[in-house]
């Protein structure tokens, strides 16, 4: 790089970094939780009856937001600033293609003015709208039972026949800024089924073909060929499924604190004392630098949900501790990988991919994290087994002494606060129940108003400050953005940020970059959706496989012949959609690989006995596992570069480490009370009805789940041994096969398997242990000898 293109670098990056404190700015304005008297305040200060602080209305407050991520994304990756160092007789096009991405998304955000019924704005300047409105108020007053709302008229201006060519122009240079900021993988999924969806059309508009995968919705329209596709185009505009819907709400009105807050802890001081802590609390475990990254990596990547961004950042610690106390550079690798991307499923927060469950499923925030809690506890459990049989196998001694570089200091101390009480923040208000709050004797102290009723204390009157708590409970947004509140103060406790404040406005401005970056990668997704829902090619899919498992009645497999009855036919199910989730995941971030195959195979596994969460979860579970499977395990990948031991077998560790994230959905998607929400267990039957599954209730049954996870636990033990081919010493081949297999069957639904599995794994462990320890024993005596 040139000196004369420094300057030039860093004045686009510096651009990049002032819009993306704007865009922090007024997105966190918009999440910000209902504070008691502001809005009042607001109101009597402006004189606008209807003025808003926050929450603003998504019609007007999408577009200039959607336009404001699109030039961030323009300055901070720009395609003119690179080739002008590394093509100089191609920076013209680049500078193109830069003003093209910018004219794209302003065409985009003005055609969804234009087109959306509840703005219309060629209306609104004409005057048309005006004129519409006033008729349609006429109407309901003179006609009895026609409501205003139901006559407001649609809008009269639009694009018509340009829809179309504007639509494929912005898709593709959207597409084209896709590949630079997140490669090929993503881009070239979508491109495929949006070239699937119009080759579809076209062989339905020339009779080419009556196969039903080659058939198109827009069939069913009838009629002129244009006026469909220009209202199919319209809609990809302006529906819940186009690129300002659902996905655009998701990273708007409710991630948005979640990232800030990932941003800022990114950079914090806390995250070096977590670390610390993690290596003082494991440091008498002969596993314990790679028990503490499995801590870290937890607790971090929580509140981060970026596998590849955990790694980096906890890795450069935690790798070199796993090294440096004699585990081998390709298992520490991978154990850091696995545990970086297991961060995405465990709770409070588990990252963005969370948020667009919760928005595909419907199902409440709380419910989710309750849903994740205990698969995310034997996940994590399974990697402490495995590091624990990995030690024994290499003879890693515990460390007993910190080394001093990671001793706990007091500043350590003081900066753990930095991590724990935001995180704290959002457990207290997700978890807390509105009517509670004020009933303590905090809420004496804070001004609430109680009284008895019937023996019961019951709060009668709050003031601002408790009613803006209650406001707040059992939102998630509004926990997310408490905690940023919380954690902004909390960063001073650093003296290096104290020394350096404007580190704060760096880590909010890589917020906003984080942000724009990612709605730009949430725009391929939603062309995916909209267009796979133009298509009507998940319908159909949907039905061709029911169809065939419902005919198929023999699977053959080595020659052998299995009938496709009840737990087979589901296991086929769910195994096609495991390799759908991970083939279609590779090298991909965790939200476009769950968003693409849950809208592929989440309705078909809903069809076979799952309810339609569990299907989502086990799609969800398998989108998080792409991270470390190869051949693309970008999270593996990440963590080669600070082992330098050669990625793919990085990959192949990290699987073995975290080869129960594969296990794990089949378990609860056979028993799904261990997700322990009703939405688990209830199914929609043929009748339309939200039904629960044979031999559940809405209650959990306590004892009954106790016994699935001490039969989860033995389950684990077994596999994780295996997979090291070490327990107490080590394991040859046979028994590897045999633990295998028996960990399968303890966890079988017949009751006969189970009882014979658990009898064989108790005498197959009492042999090993019995005969290694006779064999150390011997050992030692031969030692003394000698």
């Amino acid at each position: 790089m040139t000196d004369a293109t420094s300057p030039q670098r860093t004045t686009s990056k510096n651009i990049a970094i002032v819009l993306a404190l704007v865009l922090v700015f007024f997105g966190l304005l918009n999440t910000m939780p209902e504070i008691a008297g502001l809005q009042n305040w607001a109101r009597d200060v402006t004189g606008q009856p209807f003025f808003r602080v926050s929450g603003f209305p998504t019609e007007y407050f999408f577009p200039p937001m959607f336009m404001l991520m699109m030039t961030i994304v323009v300055f901070d990756a720009s395609i003119y600033r690179a080739w002008k160092v590394e093509k100089p007789n191609k920076a013209w096009l680049g500078l193109l293609l830069d003003a093209g991405l910018l004219l794209g998304a302003a065409l985009g955000a003005f055609g969804y003015l234009v087109e959306i019924d509840s703005v219309c704005l060629i209306d609104q300047i004409t005057g048309e709208r005006a004129r519409l409105i006033a008729d349609a108020a006429e109407r309901s007053n003179v006609i009895p039972g026609i409501s205003f709302d139901a006559e407001v008229p649609s809008c009269q201006s639009r694009f018509g026949g340009w829809t179309i060519p504007l639509l494929f122009t912005i898709i593709t240079l959207f597409f084209l800024y896709n590949v630079r900021v997140w490669g090929v993988p993503l881009v070239a999924v979508a491109s495929v089924v949006v070239l699937y969806t119009v080759a579809t059309t076209l062989f339905w508009v020339f009779d080419l073909s009556d196969n039903n995968f080659l058939l198109t919705k827009l069939g069913a329209d009838g009629g002129d060929v244009i006026a469909a596709a220009t209202q199919k185009a319209t809609n990809i505009f302006i529906s819940p499924d186009g690129f300002m819907g659902r996905f655009m709400d998701i990273v708007v009105n409710q991630v948005f604190p979640y990232l800030i807050l990932g941003a800022l802890f990114g950079t914090s001081a806390g995250g070096t004392s977590l670390i610390k802590l993690a290596v003082r609390l494991t440091r008498n475990l002969r596993g314990g630098p790679a028990h503490a990254a499995i801590v870290s990596s937890a607790m971090f990547g929580t509140i981060t949900g970026g596998p590849v961004t955990n790694v980096l950042s906890t890795g450069r610690l935690t790798i070199p501790m796993m090294r440096r106390n004699g585990f081998n550079k390709y298992f520490a690798g991978g154990v850091e990988a696995a545990a970086s991307s297991g961060g995405q499923i465990m709770p409070p927060v588990m990252g963005v991919a969370a948020f667009v469950l919760v928005a595909l499923t419907a199902v409440p925030y709380t419910k989710v994290i309750t849903a994740a809690f205990l698969p995310a506890m034997c996940f994590f459990f399974s990697i402490f087994l495995a590091v624990m049989f990995q030690a024994r196998r290499e003879k890693v001694e515990a460390m007993r002494v910190v080394p001093d570089d990671l001793i706990m200091h007091r500043q350590d101390w003081i900066n753990l606060t930095i991590i724990f009480i935001p995180i704290l923040t959002i457990l207290l208000l997700l978890l807390g129940n509105k009517d509670a709050v004020g009933a303590g004797p905090m809420g004496w102290i804070l001004g609430a108003e109680t009284e008895l009723r019937n023996g019961v204390r019951v709060v009668t009157e709050r003031s601002g400050v408790l009613q803006t708590i209650v406001n707040a409970t059992g939102d998630a947004t509004s926990a997310g953005w408490w905690a940023v509140a919380v954690l902004i103060p909390l960063l001073f406790l650093d003296p290096q940020t104290r020394a350096e404040p404007s580190k704060i406005l760096v880590s909010l401005g890589d917020g906003g970059i984080l942000i724009s970056r990612l709605f730009l990668l949430l725009f391929a997704v939603s062309i995916i959706a909209a267009f796979l829902n133009e298509s009507g090619l998940t319908g159909e899919l949907t039905r061709a496989v029911t169809t065939w498992l419902e005919n198929a009645d023999m699977l053959r497999l080595f020659g052998l012949e299995i009938p496709i009855v009840g737990g087979v036919y589901l296991m086929l199910a769910l195994t096609c959609a495991m390799f759908c989730a991970i083939l279609l995941g590779m090298g991909m971030p965790t939200v476009p690989a769950y968003v693409n195959v849950a809208l592929l195979l989440g309705p078909l596994l809903a069809n076979l006995g799952v309810s339609f969460f569990t299907a989502h979860m086990f799609v969800f579970y398998f989108a998080v596992a792409s991270a470390i499977t190869p051949p693309v395990a970008v999270a593996a990948f990440a963590a080669a570069s600070i082992t330098g031991g050669e990625p793919m077998r990085t990959g192949v560790a990290a699987v073995r480490v975290g080869i129960v994230m594969f296990a794990i959905p089949f378990v609860f998607a056979w028993y799904p009370e261990i997700l322990l929400i009703e939405e688990a267990v209830t199914i929609t039957n043929d009748a339309g009805q939200k039904v629960l599954l044979e031999g559940y209730s809405s209650q959990t049954d306590w004892g009954h789940l106790s016994l699935l996870l001490l039969r989860l636990t033995l389950s684990l033990y077994l596999l994780a041994s295996a997979l090291a081919r070490f327990d107490r010493a080590k394991i040859n081949g046979p028994e590897v096969a045999l633990r295998l297999l028996l960990a399968v069957l303890i966890l079988w639904k017949t009751p006969f398997v189970i009882v014979f599995a658990i009898g064989a794994a108790a005498v197959l462990l009492s042999w090993h242990h019995i005969t290694a320890g006779r064999a150390i024993a011997k050992r030692a005596v031969i030692t003394e000898r000698v």
